[in-house]
């Protein structure tokens, strides 16, 4: 609903100016001059619709459309702001204000402006048709109770376009219309403006329907237009001050203080009043927010001052650093540059002079050649004579050889003589040693025949009958293996079922027991409850390296309640979605899980979707009250106090959860405060607190007064956070699996017995057999010894019968004499031919040696000439050996001065390219320093001028002074502490914002002091004014008060906050009371009533509303105040420069004073009236009993 801006007269209007020339250029000037209402909101001035008569509730579509139409921006009104004479005006408004209208004067007829003139109602509340006027001054309506007096001021408000709520009544407009008719009209007509035409104003009522319509001078017009009007005329229906309906008349001492002043303002004393006040308020408030925001950045300066005075040291250090990082980084790109110079030099000078050993090498080369030559001759002469020397002596070792080898062979053969010799010596003995050996054999040949010819020793078994006990043996041996491994194969069976059978019950029991596990119990409650939830749950078990730090399994998993008894008020305060939530201390971690699960298959084989959660820490909100407080109301803890969690999940309980901020009470009292813990919570902005069985749900308005809102929830059964119970139906199969495990280990047991019984039978039977196999075996071995003796004597006698044949075959030993003798006489003939040959060479070597003896002469010959030779030669060389020796050694010195010049300028161009712009641009610098320097050393040799200044700085340093000056300034970085480059950011962010801060604080200062010389503007203006009204009406309300013997006092209540000014009412109506202030419920009805009807006669005269209104004030008073009250009214309101006024009352006391220009209404009004117009006529009787007592006439009502 549109909501009107407060200006002179409680409206702000836009000026049609430009469209009304327009239309009267075109000739088409309208009947009137409307004006659109600016739009705001209802909740910031709620004050605005009690001045206008909360207007809206019955205006007509047409006036809706219109309000569409206005303009507006989307925000409404803008901000009003403060001229230095203190008035409100909107900061940068298309729309001009509305003067706000005075009093205007009195006609010539007596009536001000906008005061009734005329009133007629048809189908309205009491009436089918009335019509009557209203008197400019006094009017008193007088009738009995149910005629009707009432409904001629609801008539008033509403077909002013006032909203029905003012009236205290009904709230719709068409529960007015009489009771069986369709329709009805209000119509009022008001006194215009001086040459201006009166205002005809009807509004028509439909009993069927909430709408209704107006018209202006019989021209269809629209509720805001008539609204415009009646704030044009300065009409105050609105106002209790101005306007107090029967139904309203205890809501004027109900007023607070506060309001009291804010009505008075609009109903009386200075037309700006209001203005000033709202400017007031609405600068006070910006005055105040201000200082509170400038007070805020001033501590932030200051703490942001001290924080950077207490790392400033760390900073220079940190900017000290930098320093010496840059230098050291310069000197990293100087030094491999400045040693490629140095080296490039050196490899300059080494060239030229390895050049030079060169070429004196070459010349003692060319010099030695000749004599080399020759050298090389007598070289190649001696290797002849060598050779030929060598050879003559090969020849004489070869004969030597010879010589040798054959007395080898002489030596041979003389040996072979002595063993031939030897061997005809030995025949004697081995032949009598051959005839011993026969005899021996002969004699054990025949022992052994002796020993095999005894009988067969006694006791030994039968073979026979052996072979046949064994085989009588091994067919019983079969039968009872047979019968043993049926039995044997039985029991394995058994066992093998009743092991099985134990696994089963083993199982079984596990799988019960694991049901009794809460972490089990969830998972199973979990599995029921969301599949994929409980799948991730399992998989992120598995994979938990995959994670770097740890993610938790949901708070349905990880959250366990302390008491029970909390349970249920716990699992209220959390979402399922919020319980079934995986939450993450990273944000890498958050993104793996859900790349895994919610994006991709990898994890379960299929894309699901989990709830994850990771949030950075940021600012908590505050518990909504202290612990001191909360035990008071009876609340045992905050929710997050009453469960156990991991410490990971904290910032989810609190941040996004918000367990730290809900209070619980398990059990409430009757007297539970609930009042007062919606008063706490709700002045922290809001909150949750559980009480009992009760959810409370505390909100704060974002508008207007920011009120208090409440609601209240029932406490759900706990079924997530309580431990899950055991699944019955998982339970019931494992007991049945129990108990079927056990019946089948019985009958196992059962079945084992008699196969156990049978085992045990065979026994004996087994026994036997092992000792008829004992006794079997020893009866073999028994004959298996003997079969191998007699085996063995077989085999000795055998060997030794092949002995005796060997020996007697052997030749006799006159054949062997014979042999020996042949072969002694081939010996002797070789060793003969062999010394023939030795002569003949004997001679032989003896030649060969004189040729040797030549050869060697002539080599001692031709090596002495080559010697002699050799030896000028090397004098010689010597001297080119020198100069090679030197040239070698230079240009070893150049190879490696050249390769460590290439790494060198490697490493230059290296540190050069990586070098950061700051570092690059400083040693471009340099090199150009150096360049220009060494084109001018090139010019002035060429020229033979001077030489250029030497350089200065780091450009004129050497190799070994820029690594003194690295060492000297690393030394001097390891002794600065390296200082956290964060601390550095942070110190210049904060310098940043101090500045930042400054610069807004000088800004808001000199806001501050204008607001501050604007609010002294207005309240100069303002505060005198309204204390020259107040003084005004206190002393008039004292003044009444004292003449009734009563005490009455009104002043005003300060307070630093402009919209706590107030007036207060104080009233004493006894001797022994002290002044009381007015309220609702301190004083009695008629005190009350007495109360507001003098304080409103108290502003009467300083009033500007056109016309006011009473009803039925004299309710509960006693005849005197009554009397006193009535009397006062009529002095103040008969006053020539008084106002219209309306006093509505049911009774009359006797003797009451009467004004000439008062005017008396006296409803006569009922189902009995006489259907002739003359009939009955009061103002006939009026005068026909005036006439008899010598009275004048009375006043014409036509009703």
């Amino acid at each position: 609903m549109a909501r009107s801006a407060t200006n002179t007269n409680g409206v702000r209007v836009k000026e049609e100016k430009h469209r009304v020339k327009a239309e009267k250029a075109k000739g088409k000037a309208p009947a009137r001059q409307a004006t659109e209402e600016e739009d705001d909101d209802d909740d910031d001035e709620p004050q605005n619709n009690t001045q206008n008569g909360q207007r809206g509730g019955e205006e007509d579509e047409e006036a809706a459309d219109e309000d569409e139409d206005e303009g507006e921006s989307p925000r409404g009104a803008k901000r009003v702001r403060v001229n230095d004479d203190g008035d409100s005006v909107p900061s940068g408004s298309q729309a001009a204000l509305l003067p706000k209208v005075k009093t205007q004067p009195r006609g010539d007829d007596g009536y001000i402006p906008g005061s009734i003139v005329r009133i007629q109602l048809h189908n309205f509340v009491t009436y089918d048709f009335v019509e009557f006027f209203p008197g400019p001054y006094l009017n008193m309506i007088i009738g009995p109770n149910g005629t009707g007096k009432s409904s001629i001021a609801c008539a008033i408000a509403l077909g002013l376009n006032f909203s029905p709520n003012i009236l205290g009544r009904a709230s719709e407009i068409n529960s007015f219309v009489k009771h069986g008719a369709n329709d009805g009209y209000i119509e009022i007509e008001l006194k215009g403006p001086r040459n201006k035409k009166n205002l005809v104003i009807r509004r028509s009522l439909n009993a069927h329907s909430k709408s209704s319509t107006f018209t202006i001078n019989s021209a269809s017009a629209s509720g805001k237009e008539v609204t415009t009007k009646m704030a044009e005329l300065n009409v105050q229906v609105g106002n209790l001050c101005s306007f107090l309906p029967q139904d309203r008349v205890t809501e004027f001492a109900a007023m607070s203080p506060q309001e009291l002043l804010k009505q008075t303002q609009l109903a009386a004393g200075d037309e700006n009043l209001t203005n000033w006040h709202k400017t007031l308020i609405d600068t006070g408030k910006e005055l105040k927010d201000l200082q509170a925001k400038i007070q805020s950045e001033e501590d932030t300066v200051k703490q942001y001052k001290e924080r950077n005075e207490g790392i400033e040291r760390d900073v220079q250090k940190f900017k000290e650093r930098k320093v010496i990082e840059h230098q050291i980084a310069l000197l990293n790109v100087l030094i491999p540059v400045v040693e490629y110079k140095e080296l490039r030099a050196e490899y300059m000078e080494l060239k030229a002079e390895t050049k030079k050993y060169h070429d004196r090498v070459q010349q003692l080369k060319k010099k030695n050649e000749p004599a080399h030559k020759r050298l090389k001759k007598y070289e190649q002469a001696c290797k002849d004579a060598e050779k030929a020397r060598s050879d003559a002596k090969d020849a004489v070792r070869a004969k030597n050889d010879k010589c040798a080898a054959k007395k080898n062979d002489a030596d041979k053969l003389a040996e072979n003589c002595e063993a031939v010799l030897e061997k005809l010596a030995s025949l004697k003995k081995e032949e009598k040693a051959r005839k011993q050996e026969l005899k021996r054999c002969r004699e054990e040949i025949e022992a052994i025949n002796r020993e095999l010819g005894k009988p067969m020793p006694e006791g030994l078994p039968n073979e026979a009958q052996l072979k046949k006990d064994h085989a009588e043996f091994v067919r019983e041996g079969h039968a009872y293996r047979e019968l043993h491994s049926d039995l044997e194969t039985q029991l394995t069976e058994v066992t093998q079922r009743k092991v099985q059978y134990e696994t089963q019950l083993h199982r079984a029991e596990a799988e019960l027991n694991k049901q009794n596990d809460d972490d089990v119990k969830k998972l199973n409650s979990m599995a029921r409850w969301d599949p994929a939830t409980h799948a991730a749950i399992l998989w992120l078990r598995a994979n938990r390296n995959l994670f770097r730090m740890e993610v938790f399994e949901t708070p349905f998993m990880r959250l366990n309640v302390k008491d029970p008894k909390f349970a249920d008020a716990v699992e209220t305060c959390i979402s399922t979605n919020q319980l079934k939530t995986f939450v993450c201390q990273c944000q890498e971690d958050m993104d793996t899980l859900n790349h895994y699960i919610n994006d991709t298959t990898k994890a379960l084989g299929k894309t699901a979707r989990i709830n994850t959660w990771f949030r950075p820490p940021g600012k908590l909100a505050p518990q909504p009250m202290t612990p001191e407080q909360m035990y008071n109301l009876g609340f045992d803890a905050y929710a997050i106090d009453t469960v156990d969690f991991p410490v990971g999940m904290t910032l989810y309980l609190t941040q996004e959860v918000g367990l730290h901020r809900v209070p619980i009470a398990t059990s409430t009292a009757p007297g539970f405060p609930v009042a007062q813990a919606n008063e706490i919570i709700g002045a922290q902005g809001g909150g949750t607190y559980v009480a009992g069985k009760n959810v409370h749900q505390i909100t704060r308005s974002r508008y207007g007064k920011r009120l208090v809102n409440s609601s209240m929830r029932g406490v759900r059964k706990a079924q997530n956070l309580s431990t899950p119970t055991v699944d019955p139906e998982l339970e019931r199969r494992c007991n049945y699996a129990i108990d079927e495990a056990k019946r089948n280990l019985e009958i196992c047991d059962e079945e084992r017995k008699p196969l156990l019984e049978k085992n045990k039978n065979l026994e004996p039977t087994r026994r036997e057999l092992d000792q008829r196999g004992k006794d079997l075996k020893s009866r073999k071995d028994a004959l298996v010894a003997y079969r191998a003796k007699i085996a063995s004597l077989q085999n000795k006698i055998s060997a030794k019968q092949q002995r005796v044949q060997v020996l007697e075959n052997r030749p006799s030993m006159e054949q062997e004499e014979k042999k020996l003798y042949k072969k002694l006489r081939d010996l002797v003939e070789q060793r003969v031919q062999i010394s023939r040959e030795l002569t003949d060479l004997g001679h032989s070597v003896i030649e060969i040696t004189k040729e040797v003896t030549y050869a060697g002469l002539k080599f001692l010959q031709v090596c002495a000439n080559k010697e002699a030779l050799k030896e000028l030669v090397e004098r010689k060389d010597a001297k080119c050996q020198t100069a090679v020796a030197q040239w070698t050694a230079c240009k070893e010195k150049f190879e490696g001065i050249k390769v460590r010049s290439k790494e060198a300028l490697q490493r230059s161009m290296d540190a050069a390219s990586h070098a950061e712009p700051d570092i690059a641009e400083e040693f471009t610098g340099i090199q150009a320093e150096w360049n220009e320097y060494d084109a001018a050393v090139k010019v002035a040799k060429e020229q033979g001028g001077p030489m250029p200044e030497p350089l200065e700085g780091a450009a004129a340093m050497s190799l070994e002074e820029l690594r003194s000056d690295l060492d000297t300034q690393t030394a001097s970085l390891e002794m600065n502490t390296n200082t956290n480059e964060d601390i550095v950011r942070q110190y210049e962010n904060r310098a940043q914002s101090i500045e930042q801060l400054e610069a807004s604080l000088a800004k808001k200062k000199k806001t501050e002091e204008k607001i501050a010389r604007d609010i002294k503007n207005a309240r100069d203006n303002w505060q005198p004014a309204l204390q020259t009204l107040v003084n005004s009406i206190g002393a008039k309300f004292s003044a009444a008060f004292d003449s009734i013997g009563c005490a009455g006092e009104v002043r005003i209540s300060e307070h630093e906050d402009y919209d706590k000014w107030a007036i207060d009412i104080l009233v004493k109506f006894r001797d022994s009371e002290k002044l009381q202030l007015l309220t609702a419920h301190r004083q009695s009805g008629g005190e009350r009533s007495l109360t507001t009807i003098l304080y409103l006669l108290s502003l009467t005269e300083e009033a500007r509303a056109p016309f006011s209104l009473v009803d039925e004030i004299n309710q509960g008073m006693d005849q005197r105040a009554e009397r006193h009250v009535h009397n006062s009214m009529v002095n103040v309101t008969c006053k020539e420069e008084s106002a219209q006024y309306f006093l509505i009352t049911p009774k009359l006391l006797t003797e009451l004073r009467y004004h000439e220009r008062m005017k008396i209404l006296c409803v006569n009004n009922g189902e009995w009236l006489p259907e002739e117009s003359n009939v009955g006529n009061m103002g006939h009787m009026i005068d026909t009993y005036l006439a008899t007592r010598g009275g004048g006439g009375a006043g014409r009502a036509s009703m």
